[in-house]
């Protein structure tokens, strides 16, 4: 088809990117940019995700650093993306945390603070201020937020917080979708398998990773530019009547 684009709608688009410092953040900024967004990235630390947008192919990216276990931070964020860019026409939610302990007993109550600060409150803050700037604007918007397996099978051992932060990320997609519907704003999860990234490797032995791909039936770990495409699809206008979905990206691991 003529003219055809796989990144249709995208160009010229303000996208504000989280977690943009990491594996696949970084992977998620540089697509989009590639596709002709204007991006923000952000993330915890000022020089790595100064880094990034100096990566980033294009014109009129910025960066902002900031924690978003401070509840205050999600709602600034989405305001001064807005002013920098103009407006926001979709958020991509990849930041997360990972505390992984050897054992169910192991797991401390600052463990479980921080995995449900930062994977799920600051999910719901920053879908809320996005899509309400969406709202105000018109025109309709979209929200991706990155999600895990972990949500379908609950993890395992020093996992389950994790897991079950990334489960409320599921069910709180589905209620921005319906929220947020009427407003033509759009709101899906990505739901990555094995990834390569420290996330995946940090802390964990080469015999449990090795165990852990095998029970992939592509028999390979994802490459970060693996869930980038994903995301560049769902803010697309390829997605335009795809909303409350979680797409799985797990190499068949996982089927539902």
């Amino acid at each position: 088809m003529t003219g055809w684009s796989p990144a249709a709608g995208i160009e010229g688009k303000a996208v504000l990117v989280t977690g943009a410092a990491g594996g696949i953040g970084s992977a998620v900024a540089a697509a989009f940019a590639t596709a002709g967004a204007r991006v923000a990235v952000h993330d915890l630390h000022d020089d790595p995700v100064a880094e990034v947008l100096a990566g980033l192919d294009g014109e009129g990216h910025i960066a902002f650093a900031g924690d978003l276990r401070d509840p205050a931070e999600p709602a600034a964020l989405v305001d001064a993306a807005r002013e920098a860019l103009g407006r926001i026409n979709a958020l991509v939610h990849v930041a997360a945390v990972l505390v992984r302990r050897a054992e169910l007993r192991d797991v401390t109550l600052e463990d479980v603070d921080l995995q449900q600060e930062v994977n799920l409150r600051a999910a719901f803050l920053l879908g809320r201020a996005a899509a309400e700037a969406m709202r105000e604007q018109g025109g309709g918007g979209r929200i991706v937020n990155f999600t895990s397996q972990g949500w379908w099978t609950g993890g395992f051992g020093g996992s389950v917080v994790y897991a079950a932060t990334k489960g409320g990320v599921v069910s709180m997609t589905r209620g921005l979708a319906r929220s947020y519907g009427p407003d033509a704003i759009l709101v899906n999860a990505i739901a990555p398998g094995a990834v390569d990234t420290p996330m995946l490797t940090d802390d964990l032995s080469e015999e449990a990773l090795a165990s852990f791909v095998d029970q992939i039936p592509l028999g390979r770990v994802a490459a970060p530019a693996e869930l980038a495409g994903v995301a560049v699809f769902l803010v697309s206008d390829h997605a335009s009547y795809i909303s409350g979905a979680t797409i799985n990206v797990t190499g068949a691991q996982l089927m539902y």
